[in-house]
């Protein structure tokens, strides 16, 4: 794969120094913090093209780390490695902003496969300034607002939200995400679309545009800038 700087955060020191190896292998700048307060402090030094994130670390939790840096508005993308392999975990681990999850024990071929997919995430937005009615992207902070309230969004979820922005309220297939969203990834499933269109509604119902996201049975969905009275 591309040569990519990563953080990798792991306090198994064996464990930690494995993933290294098989990282500067593939020529690729590794950093490795061994605890949450060092994984913030590389974060917030360095950009990285993706962090590789333990659940289980000795001070601060892997999730706590993670919210940390999606409130410090770190968007990059987040792989969650945990031995807590259950769809309870997984989704906790999405909730928090992880962008994929891996259980442990793993393949490093998967491991790769995965990084490789998650650089491959869609382009950002940069700087401009997305809205649909009173919904607005934040494309600093990763977040979306409405009017002095706002959610944090995961990578995805903020590539997701954009592109069903700009298609200023055009119903879109799952096909059609799938291709915009998620590109070239390998083993991406039409079900994540709405996995994640679940998790981009609970976060617009938050900020009390309960109706913003339609579900059109049988086509797709769009997004309304129209807040219906919902609020």
């Amino acid at each position: 794969m591309a040569a990519m700087r990563l953080l990798v955060v792991e306090d198994e020191p064996k464990m930690a120094e494995a993933i290294r190896r098989v990282l500067v292998a593939e020529r690729n700048a590794v950093d490795v913090a061994d605890d949450g307060v060092g994984a913030l402090a590389f974060a917030a030094d360095r950009d990285y093209d993706v962090i590789v994130l333990d659940r289980g670390l000795p001070d601060l939790d892997g999730l706590e780390v993670l919210r940390l840096l999606r409130s410090r508005g770190v968007s990059t993308p987040v792989l969650m490695l945990t031995a807590l392999g259950s769809l309870e975990h997984r989704v906790a681990g999405l909730d928090a902003g992880a962008d994929d999850y891996l259980p442990k024990p793993f393949a490093f071929a998967e491991l790769l496969a995965r990084l490789r997919a998650l650089a491959r995430r869609a382009p950002d937005l940069g700087g401009e300034r997305l809205a649909a009615g009173d919904i607005v992207l934040d494309a600093v902070r990763h977040r979306v607002t409405v009017g002095d309230q706002g959610e944090d969004l995961s990578a995805k979820e903020y590539a997701l939200l954009g592109y069903l922005i700009r298609q200023d309220g055009r119903v879109v297939t799952r096909q059609q995400i799938l291709d915009a969203v998620w590109g070239t990834e390998p083993d991406v499933y039409s079900n994540v679309v709405d996995l994640y269109i679940h998790y981009l509604r609970r976060k617009l119902e938050a900020l009390g545009r309960r109706d913003a996201l339609r579900t059109v049975r049988g086509v797709g969905y769009a997004l309304s800038a129209d807040d219906g009275g919902s609020r």
